[in-house]
C-alpha cells in the first residue's frame, strides 16, 4: 500500500504568491519594442547621425537608444551628467580622446563628467542607455547644448508630428 507524502510549499514560494497582486498592481507592464521604423524611426540628430529611440524613463531620466553613425560622422565634444553604458552591435567607433576602437560585441561604460568626442571612420550602430543630461561642448568647454530625457522625449515627438507618424506609446515607461 502506497503512503501519499504531504506536499509542503517552501516559505518563499508562498511570499511570491502573495505579492503577485502586488506586483501585477504596480510593476510597470513589460515593454516591447519590434525592430521596425514603424516601432520606432530613424531620427536625424546631428550631421551623418542618426537616433532610434527605445525608451524614455521620465522618473529617473533615462533613455535607450541606437545611435547610427555614418562613416566619417560622430558626435562633438560632450560629456554625461550620468552614467552611460554602451553596446557596439555593427561597425566601429572610437573616442578621440582614447586609444580603443569599440568594433561588435564591445561592452562601454561611461563615467559621469568624462569628455569624449564619439567618431567612426567606417559607421556603426551601437545601442546606450543614459541617465542624466548630456552637455555638449565648445573648444573653450563652454556648454554649447544640454540633452536629457524630456530633450529626447520632445526629439522623438516633433519627428513624429512633422512625418503624420504615430506616437509609440510603448517608449514611454
Amino acid at each position: 500500500m502506497a503512503v501519499e507524502k504531504e506536499i509542503v510549499v517552501p516559505p518563499y514560494l508562498e511570499l511570491e504568491r502573495k505579492l503577485e497582486p502586488v506586483r501585477d498592481r504596480f510593476a510597470i507592464v513589460e515593454g516591447f519594442i519590434g525592430p521596425t521604423e514603424e516601432d520606432s524611426p530613424w531620427v536625424p540628430f546631428v550631421d551623418k547621425v542618426w537616433i532610434r529611440h527605445l525608451a524614455f524613463d521620465v522618473r529617473n531620466n533615462c533613455a535607450a537608444n541606437v545611435l547610427w553613425v555614418e562613416a566619417g560622422g560622430g558626435l562633438g565634444r560632450h560629456r554625461h551628467r550620468g552614467q552611460v553604458t554602451g553596446f557596439c552591435l555593427e561597425g566601429s567607433f572610437r573616442y578621440l580622446e582614447y586609444d580603443w576602437v569599440a568594433t561588435p560585441g564591445s561592452f562601454l561604460r561611461e563615467s559621469p563628467g568624462r569628455t569624449h568626442t564619439l567618431y567612426s571612420d567606417n559607421g556603426t550602430k551601437t545601442y546606450f542607455w543614459l541617465q542624466g543630461a548630456l552637455e555638449f561642448l565648445d573648444e573653450n568647454d563652454n556648454i554649447t547644448a544640454i540633452y536629457d530625457v524630456f530633450w529626447y522625449i520632445n526629439h522623438y515627438l516633433t519627428y513624429c508630428k512633422e512625418h503624420n507618424l504615430p506616437v509609440n506609446e510603448k517608449l514611454f515607461l
